[in-house]
């Protein structure tokens, strides 16, 4: 049975019943919907903004891993980065000097990735600045890794023909030159003793009689000479292997064939005075991958360091070529 409501009435000086019509029923309803719904806006607004649902909780986790994750790998290729630039350190002025290999250009190895964008699918995340870096990082890595893999294969295979290789190496004087005021003429810019003119000279003339016999300063096999090569007279061209190629010219007489394997010490031919020369004389030349050198860092092999020393001074004297 529902209860009667009653309320005093100051005009009347007396309690009235309460009488509830419909109209003031919806408004009531109406305004506790109302309220109803406000407060669970706000709950709702609360909940979601500073309260995490299990899966949220769940995928902060996973971004905190992730997080953590990314910087431990950034860590690791900064190590392995560091590790790969000492062995690159060490390829450039130690393994490869030691076999007088060229050593591979910073252009090379710091090479990235060209063509098309491999990155793509990384695209339009939050992180994918951050996944992008690392992946060009660990790409660039990994080339850097491959040609230096690559680098010690060469080396390998250098140090299998060590032996030939310092067998091959130009490494003797190419004439018995005990007394050194025989060298008559170094490396470098020097008057032709026939144009008289300032050019480059570009070997080594040893002062001696005609028919001074001349051996050949490393292991290799006699080729045919070059084009371009008549002011050389008579001359030997040996290709030593692994780059080298060693030049004798001026021969009175030569004593082998193209195609003729060579030994260290064989004699080769005769000091003479053909082509454009002045007097007789040996022109001996040390080219390397096609660019002529200067050939008195290779007399290591017979001469000592007093010796070596003198015919460096007398190397460098500003004298006139003998061509």
């Amino acid at each position: 049975m529902a209860k009667i409501k009653y309320f005093y009435n100051p005009h009347s000086l007396d309690f009235e019943k309460v009488t509830t019509n419909v109209r003031g029923l919806a408004i009531r309803v109406f305004g506790f919907l109302s309220a109803s719904i406000v407060a669970g806006a706000i709950l709702l607004i609360v909940a979601y903004n500073y309260i995490d649902s299990p899966k949220e909780k769940m995928l902060k986790r996973e971004i905190d891993l992730y997080k953590e994750q990314s910087e431990l790998l950034n860590k690791k290729v900064d190590q392995l980065s560091g590790v790969l630039s000492e062995l690159q350190d060490r390829d450039a002025s130690i393994y490869r000097a030691i076999f007088e290999a060229d050593p591979i250009s910073a252009n090379i190895r710091k090479g990235g990735y060209g063509g098309v964008d491999k990155y793509t699918e990384l695209k339009g995340y939050a992180s994918s600045g951050e996944l992008i870096a690392l992946h060009k990082r660990v790409d660039q890595l990994s080339k850097q890794l491959y040609i230096q893999s690559k680098s010690f294969d060469e080396l390998a295979k250098l140090a299998e023909n060590k032996n030939d290789f310092l067998a091959a190496i130009p490494a003797i004087q190419p004439v018995a030159n005990k007394d050194l005021r025989r060298m008559a003429s170094g490396f470098g810019y020097r008057v032709h003793p026939i144009y008289k003119t300032y050019k480059m000279h570009t070997g080594i003339d040893f002062t001696a009689p005609t028919g001074t016999p001349i051996y050949a300063t490393g292991n290799g096999r006699a080729i045919n000479p070059e084009d371009g090569m008549a002011g050389y007279g008579n001359h030997v061209m040996i290709d030593h292997g692994f780059g080298y190629k060693t030049l004798y010219g001026h021969l009175h007489r030569v004593k082998v064939k193209p195609g003729q394997k060579i030994k260290r010490g064989q004699l080769i031919g005769y000091v003479g005075n053909t082509g454009l020369s002045s007097a007789p004389h040996l022109h001996y030349e040390v080219i390397k991958n096609g660019k002529k050198i200067n050939p008195i860092n290779y007399f290591f092999n017979d001469l000592s360091e007093s010796e070596y020393t003198a015919m460096r001074v007398l190397s460098e004297r500003p004298t006139q070529s003998f061509d």
